[in-house]
């Protein structure tokens, strides 16, 4: 009976190429378990993340929306205010439970917790833990996403069908700034670096679309919004929340997918390189 050889140089080259590679699904849901297993005993904090977006749709949406009246989309639908916010803040909560999440949190693992010191003496590779902290806090943002739109459900702020889809479209904007997150958290040197993370999210939240359309812009400027991620994110919620669904909106999933994926190959290598040198 012949015994299998070993793969062969070029086949162990190329594999190690593979941005994430080794990857176990398994293992990097031992991650995601372990994650939970401690969420439970700090639930007073994920809690809370439930608050900000729920206060800003109270206060801008419901608030200054008497006085805003109607606004009419780029893509020409009439909208009342509340109904043209909500779904810019549903996205901006998968976007914030995501990134804090990716980046404070494994941060501290990283750097002070040491726990990807102990992780790593398992079979648990750099690639598995990117992983699992990845979808980690992806599901934060799911989970704040998804208590945010029954609260639009409830005031009557979801006009079609379509917007069974809002909760995957929350999801893959977690998955894409949760990678993202996580990236950027390996090349923060300290908690003063933290500035950076909000210089980043605040004009993000505050410029994509999130308040008023893309046309009280100048074009100039229209240009530089249509590059930003949580343009597009909040572009693919509010399509089809507002059932406006059009195909531009695959453009806006394709960019967040590539931006997740890119992120998470560069976390994973970036992993590896501070935890096993």
């Amino acid at each position: 009976m012949s015994v299998p050889r070993p793969a062969g140089p070029s086949v162990s080259l190329v594999l190690r190429v593979v941005p994430l590679y080794p990857l176990s699904p398994r293992r990097a849901g031992s991650l995601v378990h372990r994650n939970l297993l401690v969420a439970r005993r700090n639930w007073v904090v994920y809690v809370s993340g439930f608050s900000e977006p729920f206060f800003y749709l109270l206060s801008i949406g419901v608030g200054i929306g008497g006085l805003v009246g109607e606004v009419v989309t780029d893509g020409g639908t009439a909208l009342s205010y509340q109904e043209f916010v909500a779904p810019a803040l549903l996205a901006s909560a998968a976007m914030n439970g995501a990134v804090y999440d990716a980046v404070f949190n494994l941060y501290f693992k990283l750097r002070y917790a040491k726990l990807y010191d102990a992780v790593l003496a398992t079979p648990v590779s750099a690639a598995d833990a990117a992983v699992g902290e990845t979808v980690w806090a992806l599901l934060r943002g799911a989970v704040y996403s998804a208590a945010f739109l029954l609260v639009m459900l409830a005031l009557g702020l979801v006009g079609s069908w379509w917007a069974v889809l809002a909760l995957p479209a929350a999801v893959l904007i977690g998955f894409a700034f949760a990678a993202v997150g996580l990236a950027a958290s390996t090349f923060l040197r300290g908690w003063q670096d933290f500035e950076f993370v909000q210089v980043a999210v605040l004009p993000l939240f505050l410029f994509s679309t999130t308040f008023y359309p893309l046309s009280a812009y100048p074009r100039p400027l229209q240009l530089l919004v249509e590059c930003t991620p949580l343009y597009h994110g909040i572009e693919l919620v509010r399509g089809v929340v507002t059932g406006d669904v059009r195909w531009a909106l695959l453009g806006s999933a394709a960019y967040l997918l590539v931006m997740g994926v890119v992120g998470l190959a560069i976390g994973a290598r970036r992993l590896e390189r501070l935890l096993l040198r």
